[in-house]
């Protein structure tokens, strides 16, 4: 029987936007299905099994706790991180946790390490403004893809501005929204099994269909039962309204 094992990286910390939701999302999608589901908690000074989870899950959290967290990340988690990553483990970052898969997070003369998982940093505005509002981007998930692409739906509220390096991928193109920095026209990130995007509010139960991408992938499953998913479509439909994209 196949099974999902989560490891929730400090989800007493890094859990404002809604990130509970997101693991109780992947966990009622998994057990409608009769996929196994484990979730694990990874706090302060807690060192994790790389090849012991399928998905690691950082979600967002205030400066202090977000500074607390990646001090703890980059001593006693990045190696782990890094290994799971390289054999294909999902790693996703939800908000402050998607700043945290960079190189660094600066604010103003201060700066917050990162996991260094792709090549990012994120600048704190000069004028204190912050990013908010409903978004909407166009993604294409699966490698190769000639379908339609897909759209993910959800809010976003970030003072940092985030800037991908050269050979960085975004996770998908603004169609409604500010994204990564409010004029570089993408959002998020992709590198292979890592993602990461200011989508929240929160980013699963509003795209039922991404909590799905997520749970094949890291099942290593080609496809998943349908489900009668009648209400998920009335949420997805109600978060593209409320970016203006129906």
């Amino acid at each position: 029987m196949a099974e999902l094992r989560v490891c929730a990286l400090y989800p007493d910390l890094m859990n404002i936007y809604a990130d509970r939701g997101n693991l109780l999302m992947l966990q009622r999608r998994c057990e409608w299905r009769g996929i196994d589901f484990a979730v694990t908690a990874a706090g302060l000074g807690e060192a994790i099994d790389p090849d012991a989870h399928d998905l690691f899950y950082l979600g967002g959290g205030q400066d202090r706790d977000q500074r607390l967290c990646a001090l703890d990340l980059v001593q006693t988690k990045r190696d782990a991180l890094h290994a799971a990553a390289d054999r294909g483990a999902i790693v996703l970052g939800v908000c402050g946790g998607y700043q945290l898969l960079g190189h660094r997070y600066e604010l103003g003369d201060d700066e917050i390490p990162g996991l260094g998982l792709v090549d990012l940093h994120t600048v704190r505005s000069a004028d204190g403004s912050r990013l908010i509002g409903n978004v909407a981007i166009e993604v294409r998930l699966d490698s190769g893809a000639t379908g339609p692409p897909r759209v993910l739906a959800g809010f976003e509220n970030h003072g940092g501005r985030t800037h991908l390096g050269a050979g960085e991928q975004p996770l998908g193109r603004v169609l409604k929204g500010h994204g990564n920095s409010g004029s570089s026209g993408t959002e998020g990130v992709r590198r292979g099994s890592v993602i990461g995007t200011y989508l929240h509010g929160p980013l699963l139960p509003k795209n039922a269909w991404f909590a799905d991408w997520l749970i094949r992938e890291a099942c290593g499953l080609t496809e998943l039962a349908p489900l009668d998913d009648a209400l998920e479509a009335a949420a997805h439909a109600e978060a593209l309204r409320a970016a203006g994209c129906r």
